[in-house]
């Protein structure tokens, strides 16, 4: 089995240095910088509460020196994707799997679902289309990223607490050889990734802690176990999941997670920095834009407001503006 990873932040490295660690999984990562450097050197080093683990994998900057893979993943951010999209072609034959981002809502997010929504397109998520061309949505499976990590140095990455699940999951939740194949894949690499029929669903709780709790942590500085140690704070991100999940809940995908079980998981790595917290304090653009444009296209659909959420996302956009 051919795996690329294409970007070597947290979750990038994470997930190869894991797989690389697999018998019969040939893992090769896309990074650049001192990443690239560093684990070409050195390979990936993934330290976490229990082990420390080095993993030697191929690494370029160049995806036209590897060849056609099985899957890739590509672990970057929501807004990198159509930038990207030719540079991906070597790496992609007759039977690859992609596996895009989930920050936000993706392109593909109504792709194999039934009822009134079926196949449609978000146009605010992918401006004519763009995204569906280039990595058309059968290609797609879904990976939703539920764990704490962060790289800090070239070539290390730290996962924090213990808590890491990473379903998989076929848009029309059908159990395919091929969704099979990559969760037992990451199963033996250690990684909690089990066959989930409903994807749609798993993204959207990724989806909505990333919108929930990233832009109070950028807007407070706080780390995750302070956040969860204020009642305050814990009482406005729970009023906004609960609106996400009502639009969530209009259109066919219900959270699989009860709010108050999701809000307890910030307590499994208190000391853990929500990464939009993470590039503020490193002077980086705040990922914000994906984010709120799927959750306002996404409650436009379903024609429901968002009152909290709204009121959050205004006050993030004037911090932002302030960095």
């Amino acid at each position: 089995m051919k795996v690329c990873i294409y970007g070597a932040g947290a979750i990038g490295s994470l997930i190869a240095g894991r797989l690389a660690g697999v018998a019969g999984v040939d893992v090769s990562v896309i990074a650049r910088g001192e990443q690239l450097d560093a684990i070409r050197r050195r390979g990936i080093r993934i330290v976490d509460t229990a082990r420390e683990v080095t993993a030697r994998v191929q690494a370029t900057d160049n995806p036209a020196s590897l060849d056609v893979q099985d899957y890739v993943f590509l672990a970057l951010k929501q807004h990198q994707l159509v930038g990207v999209a030719d540079s991906i072609k070597p790496l992609i034959g007759t039977y690859t799997s992609v596996i895009p981002p989930t920050t936000g809502i993706p392109y593909w997010y109504f792709y194999g679902q039934p009822g009134a929504h079926a196949n449609r397109r978000i146009e605010r998520l992918d401006p004519g289309g763009a995204l569906w061309k280039a990595i058309p949505p059968q290609r797609v499976l879904g990976c939703v990223f539920r764990v704490a990590a962060q790289v800090v140095a070239p070539g290390v990455v730290h996962q924090e607490g213990s808590y890491a699940k990473l379903p998989v999951g076929e848009p029309d939740g059908s159990l395919s050889p091929r969704v099979q194949r990559l969760s037992e894949a990451m199963c033996a690499a250690g990684l909690e990734s089990p066959v989930v029929d409903d994807i749609r669903s798993w993204l959207w709780i990724k989806m909505v802690s990333s919108l929930c709790w990233n832009p109070v942590a950028a807007l407070t500085l706080a780390t995750w176990g302070e956040l969860a140690a204020s009642p305050g704070v814990v009482d406005v991100v729970r009023r906004m999941m609960q609106e996400a999940d009502a639009v969530a809940c209009a259109l066919g995908g219900p959270p699989p997670i009860p709010v108050e079980e999701r809000l307890a998981a910030a307590r499994s790595a208190p000391g853990h920095k929500m990464s939009m917290l993470q590039d503020l304090e490193r002077g980086r653009p705040l990922e914000y834009q994906a984010l709120t444009d799927s959750i306002e296209a996404m409650s436009e659909i379903a024609g429901l407001g968002t009152p909290t959420i709204d009121s959050v996302l205004a006050l993030l956009r004037l911090r932002a503006s302030r960095r």
